[in-house]
């Protein structure tokens, strides 16, 4: 009779978990949808963004504005990507920079002894400053965006429903 660890087991079956459908289509609802939010207030202004992003001084000033534009639409595209299921690897991957992208910004700041808003989700000036707790929360988002880059999983997909009209024509 084999003995399980405890340890091998749950790792097995989370493992299974985030690479069937289902935990597939879990992670890019979430994702999908955390992004979309994040990119609205974003969105509508964009003037208030440029601040947060500028309060982290690690662009040249001609740049944030581009910066501030930019960022949210990707966010934006990247989250209904997602959730429709087409392009799911691309926006898994270009999300999962993003998020590299975020803890190098936010390291950054702390090391520097900055103490700023986030600009993650609100503009709200009494909206969380960034900490640990944000390297640590965009750690978790970059591990499940690289989930859903190597995850095969693709059922739930509008991208695999369109691939098999396609060949069925």
């Amino acid at each position: 009779m084999e003995i399980q660890r405890p340890s091998d087991s749950g790792f097995a079956r989370m493992k299974k978990i985030l690479h069937s459908d289902y935990g597939a289509l879990a992670l890019r609802v979430f994702l999908g949808l955390l992004l979309i939010m994040a990119s609205i207030e974003k969105i509508h202004d964009p003037g208030a963004f440029a601040e947060s992003v500028a309060n982290y001084r690690l662009l040249p000033p001609f740049a944030v504005m581009g910066v501030a534009t930019v960022l949210p639409w990707i966010e934006l595209l990247s989250g209904l990507f997602l959730l429709i299921g087409i392009l799911v690897h691309g926006s898994a991957l270009l999300i999962s920079a993003l998020m590299l992208v975020f803890i190098i910004a936010i390291l950054s700041a702390l090391m520097r002894g900055l103490d700023i808003l986030c600009g993650c989700y609100t503009l709200d000036p009494s909206a969380s400053r960034i900490g640990w707790s944000k390297i640590i929360e965009n750690s978790g988002l970059l591990l499940l965006g690289i989930v859903l880059v190597i995850s095969k999983a693709r059922r739930f997909s509008l991208q695999r429903y369109l691939t098999e009209s396609m060949a069925g024509e």
